[in-house]
C-alpha cells in the first residue's frame, strides 16, 4: 500500500494542472475567513503561477503542501506544513476541505497521514495547530483528534468586523500514539 494513502484519502502533490481548482476554492470567501482571512480576487493566471511553483517544491526546511483526494480519486481539499522547526523538533499544519465534503471524515484521514509522518519519518516530537474561535468545526475536529487546548490569544484576529479569539491546540507524538493507536513498527530483530 502507498505511505500516503489510507481507506479514505490519498495525498498527493500539487500539480500545475490543479489551478483551477485552487483558483475556485478561492473562491468560497467564508472558507477563506476560517483559514487566514478573506483575500482579494486574485486572476487564475495568479493561481496558475502559484501550482506551476508548486509543482515544482521539494520538501524544503520540512515543508510540504499536499492535495487530498477521496478514495474515488476526486480532490477534496489540501493540506500544508509550516513552521517547521527540526532544532524543536515542532510543526504547524493548516488544511482545507472543499464545503462540498465537509464531515465525511476527509480532514481527520489526511490530519493523520501527516502526522504519522512527521512524527514516525522525520522525528518530529510536537505538533501545533491555531484555531480560530469563530470555526466551531476546527474546534470540535482538533479536540475530537486528542488535540490539547493549550492557550487562548484573546482578540488575536479581525474578521467580519470583529475580533475573534485564537486557540492554540498541540499534541505530542506519545499522546498520538496513544489516541491513534498506532505502533511503532521495529524493522531490526531482536
Amino acid at each position: 500500500m502507498n505511505y500516503w494513502q489510507n481507506d479514505q484519502v490519498r495525498l498527493r502533490g500539487i500539480e500545475a494542472d490543479d489551478a483551477s481548482l485552487f483558483w475556485t476554492w478561492n473562491q468560497d470567501s467564508e472558507v477563506a475567513r476560517n483559514l487566514d482571512f478573506i483575500w482579494p480576487p486574485v486572476s487564475l493566471d495568479s493561481a496558475r503561477a502559484w501550482t506551476e511553483k508548486q509543482a515544482q517544491h521539494r520538501l524544503e526546511e520540512d515543508r510540504f503542501h499536499w492535495v487530498i483526494e477521496n478514495s474515488a480519486g476526486e480532490t477534496v481539499g489540501s493540506i500544508n506544513t509550516h513552521h517547521c522547526e527540526p532544532r524543536n523538533g515542532t510543526f504547524m499544519y493548516g488544511v482545507h476541505i472543499d464545503r462540498i465534503h465537509w464531515g465525511q471524515g476527509y480532514a481527520t484521514a489526511a490530519i493523520q497521514l501527516v502526522l504519522r509522518y512527521y512524527f514516525h519519518e522525520m522525528r518530529y516530537q510536537k505538533v501545533t495547530v491555531s484555531v480560530h474561535s469563530d470555526n466551531p468545526r476546527s474546534v470540535a475536529l482538533h479536540e475530537k483528534l486528542g488535540f490539547v487546548r493549550e492557550g487562548t490569544f484573546r482578540r488575536m484576529l479581525y474578521t467580519g468586523g470583529c475580533y475573534v479569539d485564537v486557540h492554540w491546540y498541540g499534541m505530542t507524538r506519545e499522546e498520538w500514539e496513544e489516541q491513534s493507536g498506532y505502533q511503532t513498527v521495529s524493522t531490526s530483530e531482536s
